[in-house]
């Protein structure tokens, strides 16, 4: 606005008078009051009362759930995705029970769906950090992993509650970024959902009613069954090899045999054997834990040609 534009407004006029003020004051008290000042009117009522029974109602769980999704908070799996995946933030998580025990983690069977939707099954495996003494390789396993503050590192090394926590959640980061490489490289692993915190959420694998698939050391397979396995399982060691991994663990317990597939499971510790002084022995210790079942089972030495398969993985790694 220009500044005769000012001049001419009224905001430069004389004041009113007092006589002028009472007047215009009487002449808005003369005016009808506006009806329903401040009150609402009764469809107004009724639809403000349905907005907030449909938001209560929005936020209670279904019957026997434990919780919503937590996909919205969580690191996702790679693609291409599974179309079994649940990834709407209305589906709800309910627990089902303890598949497993162990001394650093508990697997607990998870049925995730959209309410009136059967939902689809997943393995929770969530670290545990209350343990006073956590994770039997913890120390091999954090030399050069070091987190940048120095706050945390103190914390791990004198195994505080938050140090605890603190190792939980890299041994679950570790695992699910080790599954998500694997998996997209197409070894047999199980599809890594998401992790959020300590919990991973994989592909369950077992039965619809929820019955797990057994691990190889529960199997009595014959004969043509065992060799076959054992061609899988060496097929799996040889893939990780020639991605210079180890999986630092193998045995016949962190294995599943489903539906007659082998599947590597339990690989928090999955070793980098060309950066790794020991890479070597961890690749000879993988094929004697795995080969010792095998021959327990009846399955020879002339059909796992141990020396050959171990000399075949140190080439594939790149060790020799």
């Amino acid at each position: 606005m220009r500044q005769h534009d000012f001049e001419d407004s009224d905001l430069f006029d004389e004041q009113p008078s007092r006589s002028q003020a009472r007047s215009r004051r009487r002449g808005r008290l003369d005016e009808p009051e506006p009806t329903r000042r401040g009150r609402l009117t009764e469809g107004e009522r009724v639809r403000l009362a349905k907005l907030r029974d449909d938001a209560y109602t929005e936020n209670q769980l279904p019957e026997g759930a434990d919780r919503w999704s937590t996909w919205d908070d969580a690191e996702h799996g790679p693609h291409p995705r599974p179309d079994w995946v649940v990834t709407e933030l209305a589906a709800a998580d309910t627990d089902l029970g303890v598949l497993k025990t162990g001394k650093e983690a508990d697997v607990h069977l998870l049925r995730r769906g959209l309410p009136g939707t059967p939902g689809v099954l997943l393995a929770a495996k969530r670290y545990r950090s209350d343990e006073h003494k956590l994770f039997h390789r913890d120390a091999g396993y954090l030399e050069g992993r070091r987190m940048r503050r120095s706050r945390e590192n103190r914390a791990m090394a004198h195994r505080s509650a938050f140090g605890r926590n603190l190792i939980a959640e890299q041994w679950a980061v570790a695992e699910f970024a080790a599954l998500s490489r694997l998996w997209t490289l197409g070894a047999p692993v199980p599809y890594p959902v998401q992790r959020e915190g300590t919990e991973l959420l994989l592909e369950f694998l077992g039965e619809d009613d929820g019955t797990a698939a057994p691990r190889l050391a529960q199997v009595r397979p014959g004969p043509d069954e065992l060799t076959d396995l054992w061609f899988q399982a060496t097929a799996a060691l040889e893939l990780l090899a020639s991605q210079g991994l180890a999986h630092g663990d193998l045995s016949a317990y962190n294995l599943l045999v489903h539906r007659g597939r082998l599947v590597v499971i339990d690989l928090p510790q999955v070793v980098d054997v060309v950066a790794n002084p020991g890479g070597g022995e961890f690749l000879a210790r993988d094929v004697r834990n795995l080969a010792g079942w095998f021959h327990s089972r009846g399955l020879g030495e002339h059909v796992t040609k141990t020396d050959e398969l171990l000399t075949d993985l140190v080439s594939a790694a790149g060790l020799g």
